[in-house]
């Protein structure tokens, strides 16, 4: 049976991100329906090269969030360093300069919190590699909402934290491997 196609895709990573992120947003396709919001763990007094380092592994258009910026699919959308990126509405993103959590602004649990809370069922998220716990809550948040939780398999995440914390603490309805999960999102959206 198909999975069903979801209305918005959040990712969060952390240490080991950008080798991981350069193979899943790779994998996108050019006609990709829905848009993608990504947290990935930041220093925050510098600026952002994230989205010029991964375009050329991506046919999606990537671009850092600016506030109130709508939502548009066939776009990924990174926070900015030093901001929460939130879902404020079905239409639109808000950046936050609220208090860092576990340490990170951006992090990953106010994006997926904020995507559940908008989005519910329609929702679905992907944790990849990191070293430390953000995302858990979110994962939880989105599952309770109805949403779908794909973990990178910890075993084979260059950081194993973030995803063992998050199945311990939420579950998952996958745990796959990087060049697994890139498959299934494929497949999702052929």
């Amino acid at each position: 049976m198909a999975e069903p196609r979801p209305a918005l895709v959040v990712v969060g990573a952390s240490a080991g991100g950008v080798a991981a992120l350069q193979q899943l947003l790779g994998s996108l396709p050019a006609s990709l329906p829905v848009p993608v919001l990504v947290v990935l763990h930041l220093p925050r007094d510098r600026s952002s090269r994230i989205a010029e380092v991964l375009a050329p592994y991506c046919v999606v258009a990537l671009r850092e969030a600016e506030d109130k910026q709508p939502l548009q699919p066939g776009t990924v959308t990174f926070a900015p360093p030093d901001y929460h990126l939130l879902v404020e509405d079905t239409e639109a993103v808000a950046l936050s300069m609220d208090e860092p959590v576990l340490f990170s602004r951006p992090a990953i649990d106010p994006l997926f919190e904020s995507a559940a809370a908008v989005f519910g069922a329609g929702v679905l998220a992907v944790l990849l590699t990191g070293a430390s716990s953000d995302g858990s809550e979110g994962v939880a948040a989105v599952r309770s909402a109805g949403g779908r939780a794909w973990l990178q398999c910890p075993e084979e995440a260059e950081a194993s934290m973030m995803p063992a914390s998050a199945l311990q603490h939420a579950g998952a309805d996958a745990v796959l491997s990087l060049e697994t999960l890139c498959c299934r999102l494929k497949e999702v959206f052929a």
